[in-house]
């Protein structure tokens, strides 16, 4: 594992310009798809390349009610590497405990099958779960989730980190979690798992 990898998290150096070129309320939500997404995309597939063990990555969107989320998956150690969508408000669908329970997770409680995408925002199960520290999941994890879910029309986004290989590789080291609101500054956090 490439160790400026393993030290370092992305940083956005362009993302302040891009947010106070914000256009007007009516055109937000155009403006984080066609271009905040794609720096977001560069700047994580960037930092995850530096990795040594990349296999085939693919982007996979995923439609959960009105709400429409992306996922970028290295198919090589299986396993997330960021996944984002628009808020669309607080979720009010049931939870899938069945797929959640099923989650293969040998170290319960110390890890949980946790939400790239939380419930309340509407994310689902299968690619949408990775191992998480229980005591971020439900704990630190859930401030920009609930600020989320009030703040339709905001970019959430979770930013997935791994310094292990072989059976272990699929288990996050870090995740950075963040935030983009129109006319505030981006809340970016990095957690250690």
């Amino acid at each position: 594992m490439n160790s400026s990898y393993v030290a370092t998290v992305p940083a956005y150096p362009e993302l302040p310009s891009l947010l106070s070129a914000a256009p007007a309320a009516s055109a937000w939500e155009s403006h984080l798809t066609q271009r905040v997404v794609p720096y977001l995309e560069q700047v994580w597939l960037r930092h995850y390349r530096m990795a040594q063990s990349v296999g085939e990555i693919v982007a996979v969107s995923q439609t959960q009610v009105a709400a429409q989320f992306t996922y970028l998956f290295d198919i090589g150690p299986d396993r997330l590497i960021a996944a984002w969508g628009i808020s669309r408000g607080r979720f009010a669908g049931a939870r899938d405990n069945s797929r959640i329970r099923s989650y293969p997770i040998s170290t319960r409680p110390v890890y949980h099958a946790g939400h790239a995408i939380s419930h309340r925002l509407g994310g689902g199960a299968d690619i949408n779960l990775v191992p998480q520290l229980g005591a971020v999941n439900t704990g630190p994890f859930q401030t920009l989730e609930r600020q989320a879910s009030k703040t339709p029309g905001s970019l959430y986004f979770t930013y997935w980190m791994y310094n292990q290989q072989g059976n272990k590789a699929w288990v996050p080291s870090r995740t950075q979690q963040g935030l983009l609101i129109r006319n505030t500054q981006p809340d970016i956090r990095v957690f250690k798992n």
